[in-house]
């Protein structure tokens, strides 16, 4: 099978310059239309392993990257994003349009795929089963999602968006690169070091963001599901000692509730997709500062479902 590394850096240019690269992440294809250099770059280092698709295949979503033609495209340019035509956010400087890019990817399956019961969360996967880490920003969760996935022996099956399947329960790879933001990416960059980054972005919304490219085990295992056997809230606090405290099922039914971004769309179906996923699974609260020690205490789930 062709891969998107197959194409040179100007044929992948071309591609996303012209009709669109035809991006399939698990269940989804993305068309994606950019006409500058630094997208191609992102797209060149971060989605090398995933499938070249045929210029006609059909896509769920399209997201194109507009820049402005009157003078904002010399005078501090600008970039806007659309998808399937219609613009989701307020225009951006041209340097933000690769995180641009990556939030409209998530932005397109969040308020679409209403398939699922959506949450806001990580997940990963070893051995058949799967550990969900939903979580605020500033949590630590993306840091952690990148330690598991690069030495911890976890299998990513996304970074951003948990997909419960309404008829199995299962969990639905989406696997794409891990946001990680400001001295994230630093720690991760020490230990991670033959990880592969996108070039940072600074003065962000969110600080300086980069992303890390998904494993390629990840990719290629993009149609395999897990079943769910943990939800674990991180929280990482500096200097803190590592802890894994248990969840009552009411407070982590809750909890995830909050984190969904389509449960109460789905109404009594939400309701109860999220009821069957509390009562497969242990729910904890886990606080962390070292990641040696993360690894370690996730290394021994095993023991607590």
């Amino acid at each position: 099978m062709l891969t998107i590394a197959s194409l040179a850096p100007g044929a992948l240019h071309a591609r996303l310059a012209g009709a669109g690269l035809r991006l399939r992440t698990g269940r989804f294809t993305m068309r994606l239309q950019a006409d500058l250099a630094h997208v191609t770059e992102g797209i060149g280092r971060l989605y090398g392993d995933y499938p070249l698709l045929d210029d006609d295949a059909f896509a769920e979503f399209h997201l194109r990257l507009v820049r402005p033609r009157h003078l904002r495209r010399w005078l501090r340019p600008q970039v806007r994003l659309q998808c399937d035509g219609y613009e989701m956010f307020q225009p951006m400087p041209q340097l933000h349009a690769y995180p641009l890019l990556e939030g409209g990817m998530n932005w397109c399956i969040s308020n679409r795929a209403h398939s699922y019961l959506m949450v806001h969360a990580a997940v990963l996967e070893r051995q058949g089963r799967a550990v969900i880490l939903p979580a605020p920003p500033g949590s630590g969760k993306s840091t952690l999602t990148a330690a598991l996935a690069g030495k911890g022996g976890w299998r990513l099956l996304s970074d951003e968006l948990t997909l419960v399947e309404l008829s199995t329960g299962l969990l639905v790879p989406n696997p794409r690169p891990i946001s990680l933001k400001n001295a994230s990416i630093g720690i991760i960059r020490d230990y991670l070091p033959d990880a592969v980054f996108s070039t940072p972005v600074h003065d962000t919304l969110k600080g300086t963001v980069a992303h890390l490219r998904a494993p390629g085990d990840a990719v290629r295992r993009a149609d395999e599901s897990a079943r769910p056997a943990w939800i674990v809230f991180p929280q990482y606090a500096a200097g803190a000692a590592t802890t894994l405290e248990p969840l009552a099922r009411a407070a982590t039914f809750m909890e995830l509730a909050g984190n969904s971004f389509n449960y109460s769309v789905l109404g009594a179906e939400g309701f109860d997709a999220l009821g069957r996923l509390i009562d497969h699974t242990a729910g904890f609260r886990f606080r962390y500062s070292a990641l040696d020690e993360a690894l370690d205490t996730f290394a021994r789930l095993d023991a607590f479902a």
